[in-house]
């Protein structure tokens, strides 16, 4: 024999306030028989203005949010590596293609030094005045020649830098080598030619290119004070001291 159903208890609760006849009505008009009306979970964006700008605002958030998703992340260190992104190929470690950039290299070291012939123009240079300028100057393109070092092999090597990396300079040879020369414990001589002056010819009057009568300026840099990348090195400030380690 089947068990009778439970009383609901929406139904018990109105029978205690009404008769059962009118508790059964109520119980069957108000809670059995009444619609469940459904409706959206977020507004309709066209029922009024207010819908539609919060509409708007979500729509647009989650666009930037993908479109922020979908932006690629850099390269690490190691992927950079593995990629060969900085190293020079082979095909381009010749002397000739760098020797241009090293005489833009000399213009560039006459005008921070402000050297020349002509009027106003300094003809020497002393270490208060030139110091600072060479600690942040640029070295891609220079000649440099190790002239001391601690490890006597690299003592000689010559050649135009391509990289000034954070520990070394990489440079290319006359030979077309790319040399590594660590700046550690190291010195560095690079030579600053005098700016060429034009004269009127003789009897031709046409005009020629001749070197001013003057040795070119010498440099010798301590490698171990230059430790550091370029584009930091040249927001630095530095002060004057002796180094005991040469």
């Amino acid at each position: 024999m089947a068990s009778q159903p439970a009383e609901n208890v929406a139904e018990a609760l109105l029978k205690r306030a009404h008769s059962p006849d009118t508790a059964g009505t109520i119980f069957r008009e108000r809670v059995k028989q009444r619609p469940l009306l459904l409706r959206p979970s977020s507004p309709d964006p066209k029922r009024d203005a207010r819908s539609k700008r919060q509409y708007d605002r979500l729509q647009k958030s989650k666009k930037q949010r993908k479109s922020t998703n979908n932006k690629p992340k850099p390269l690490s260190a190691k992927q950079k590596r593995a990629l060969c992104i900085y190293e020079i190929p082979k095909e381009q470690q010749k002397y000739a293609i760098y020797e241009p950039l090293h005489l833009m290299w000399c213009a560039y070291m006459r005008e921070i030094l402000n050297l020349g012939v002509s009027e106003g123009k300094r003809t020497y240079v002393d270490a208060n005045s030139a110091g600072p300028v060479l600690v942040g100057a640029d070295y891609h393109g220079a000649l440099v020649e190790v002239v001391r070092s601690r490890c006597a092999s690299r003592v000689g090597r010559k050649g135009i830098v391509v990289k000034d990396t954070k520990f070394t300079f990489e440079v290319v040879t006359m030979k077309d080598e790319l040399k590594i020369l660590p700046k550690e414990h190291s010195v560095f001589r690079f030579e600053v030619p005098f700016e060429r002056k034009q004269e009127e010819g003789g009897e031709g009057g046409g005009i020629e290119d001749r070197v001013v009568g003057r040795r070119p300026l010498c440099f010798e840099i301590h490698g171990s004070q230059f430790e550091t990348r370029a584009p930091d090195r040249a927001n630095r400030k530095f002060r004057m001291h002796f180094d005991p380690d040469l």
